[in-house]
């Protein structure tokens, strides 16, 4: 169902997604079809369910479908049976080495383990592993990175490389494969861009099995979300990919914000009020910059996706606005032209702008919210 008033069939704007088979991470779908699930992972001591908990439903606020949660001791997994029943989104449980982590997880409620079937062990340990998994619906992220590449992968080609990090990967998958489990998803992360894509594009060609996205260790807020879009951005854009994170040296709230913001760019989910915005100049009939940033934050509670049009003058203004939900143009003399569905409504002064806007959005996200509802229309973009 297309619910927002200006969608358009545009071929020049489609992303042709790699066939890949589904899984599930709980209720969510990840591959064949699915929308393209956005993660992140919290960063408090998992002991301390509390803190945990609250900052999961941060996660979920902002939009988080998975959330992934360390479990390095056996303290961590006897606290993560109190975090998993509070959390609405599923959670994955980060795994390394130690397979009874991974017992106790899934038995705790994980709806995923992260863990490389190849470093825990014995055949036996990684059987109990596989067994827990499977008796708890638990699916299983094979999660490759540059920086901890086995020994003897290390020793076979020198260096972490494209070829490196597909052949560790397929050897995991293998494992798993060969105990009838094909409820995975693999990963091949590093903090290269050029690493990143060639190992990704290397691996989609390899597998049928779901990619999880990711540019590990990319940085702070500014520097890692670059990193992140052009990465995962390049990626995406070739139909790679079916779950990401990105991953900042920031709050993780800022990581589901980013991922959406790649998503929405390339048109892959529609979360979410979408703000177009002109730099600003000298033009500009009203502050562009405060505004927006007014309206980014007085409109992050809005899931419905919404496009709108903030521009500062009328050379590009009513043009932007035809193709918006919602538009506002400045104009002359401390007011500007408000526009839905682009059409002009009626001019607004520059004092009252924020506030009309916001009334306009939240009135038509209601009733998009209505609609949608009425017709037994999910709410999963």
């Amino acid at each position: 169902m297309a619910i927002e008033d200006h969608t358009r069939v545009r071929p020049w704007r489609s992303v042709d997604r790699r066939a890949s088979r589904q899984i599930h991470v709980g209720k969510v779908a990840v591959g064949g079809n699915a929308p393209i699930s956005v993660q992140s992972m919290t960063n408090t001591p998992t002991t301390d369910a509390s803190a945990t908990i609250n900052q999961i439903r941060r996660l979920e606020e902002a939009g988080a479908d998975i959330v992934r949660v360390s479990c390095p001791d056996r303290d961590s997994t006897l606290a993560f049976k109190t975090i998993a029943k509070a959390a609405k989104a599923p959670l994955v449980a980060d795994i390394h080495f130690h397979y009874k982590r991974g017992i106790e997880a899934a038995e705790a409620g994980a709806a995923c383990l992260r863990i490389n079937p190849g470093n825990i062990g014995s055949m036996d340990r990684v059987r109990e592993v596989v067994s827990a998994a499977r008796d708890h619906g638990c699916s299983i992220r094979i999660g490759v990175n540059a920086g901890s590449l086995e020994r003897a992968v290390l020793e076979k080609y020198g260096e972490p490389c494209p070829e490196a990090m597909v052949d560790s990967a397929l050897n995991h998958a293998r494992i798993l494969e060969d105990l009838d489990f094909r409820e995975y998803k693999i990963s091949v992360k590093a903090s290269d861009i050029f690493l990143t894509v060639a190992a990704y594009q290397a691996l989609a060609e390899s597998t049928d099995a779901p990619l999880h996205l990711g540019v590990t260790e990319a940085g702070g807020l500014r520097t890692g979300g670059v990193k992140s879009s052009i990465g995962m951005g390049s990626l995406l854009w070739a139909g790679i990919g079916d779950t990401i994170r990105v991953s900042l040296s920031a709050d993780p709230v800022e990581e589901i914000k980013v991922g959406y913001d790649i998503l929405k760019s390339l048109g892959l989910r529609t979360r979410g009020v979408n703000i177009i915005a002109c730099p600003s100049c000298a033009r500009q009939g009203f502050d562009v910059i405060k505004t927006v940033e007014i309206l980014e934050r007085r409109l992050e509670h809005i899931s419905e996706p919404i496009s709108l049009s903030i521009i500062g003058c009328v050379v590009n203004g009513p043009g932007e606005a035809a193709y918006t939900d919602l538009g506002f143009t400045g104009g002359g003399a401390g007011s500007g032209m408000l526009y839905f569905a682009g059409q002009t409504d009626k001019k607004v002064s520059n004092e009252h702008m924020v506030e009309r806007i916001v009334e306009a959005v939240e009135d038509k996200a209601a009733r998009m919210k209505a609609t949608r509802e009425a017709e037994g229309v999910s709410a999963a973009e």
